[in-house]
């Protein structure tokens, strides 16, 4: 049996500075130089596609429609952490609206993951503050079922651990395991340089056809060797 509180305090954070490399590059740079893994599903969406976060992640596990331990970890999140919250995919009430998430901003947080409803949503567009949520409802949540803070989660079918990395844009997000985050920085600046070349090119006239495909083809059994397109 676990004697780990449900409620923990203290864990280890993704250092700042990689936090602050790996905002420059997308949500999909990263989930590619990560193996093509790690991202939420697609029902984890900005309330807004400017909104952009980055930071490490505080996670948060609730019962659905009860937002208690999200108040708790609010009273002991640090400023740039990412509330990383399972809320189970429940759309029958809003865990968050305005008052929350103005708390959270005040605080200096870097933003809000929900798997789970939000509410108030003109108003927090107009807040401007990170929020991805599966949807909104105007349905408030209760507040007196306890869960957990800072153990693993899982949230829209991927594993977030207390401190790993999260990369959000209007693609959607990607976690990045904390111990694994500072060897990838260099892979995501190589793939942006790949890319940004290989969009000049098409954009200035040049070959159109990727330079790997006749070998891929052929590796899939698509092409006979020394046949081509």
């Amino acid at each position: 049996m676990s004697t780990q509180p449900d409620f923990i305090r203290d864990f280890k954070r993704v250092d700042a500075a990689i936090v602050a490399q790996a905002s420059e590059f997308a949500a999909s740079i990263l989930a590619d130089v990560a193996g093509r893994r790690g991202t939420l599903c697609s029902r984890v969406a900005p309330l807004s596609p400017s909104m952009r976060v980055a930071g490490p992640a505080l996670t948060v596990e609730v019962r659905p429609g009860d937002n208690l331990m999200i108040h708790a970890a609010m009273a002991i999140a640090k400023p740039g952490d990412v509330l990383v919250i399972d809320g189970k995919g429940d759309e029958t009430c809003a865990l968050m609206g305005e008052i929350m998430v103005s708390q959270c901003k005040a605080i200096g947080l870097a933003g809000i993951i929900i798997y789970g409803s939000v509410r108030d949503t003109e108003a927090l567009c107009e807040i401007g503050f990170p929020v991805y949520a599966v949807g909104a409802n105007p349905n408030g949540p209760t507040k007196n079922i306890a869960g957990r803070v800072n153990w693993p989660i899982s949230v829209g079918g991927t594993a977030v651990q207390p401190g790993d990395l999260i990369v959000g844009d209007a693609d959607g997000v990607v976690v990045i395991e904390r111990e694994k985050a500072a060897s990838l920085l260099g892979a995501a600046a190589k793939k942006v340089d790949d890319e940004t070349k290989r969009l000049t090119a098409i954009r200035g006239g040049g070959p159109l056809r990727p330079t790997w495909l006749e070998s891929e083809l052929r590796k899939a059994g698509v092409l006979a060797e020394g046949e081509s397109l």
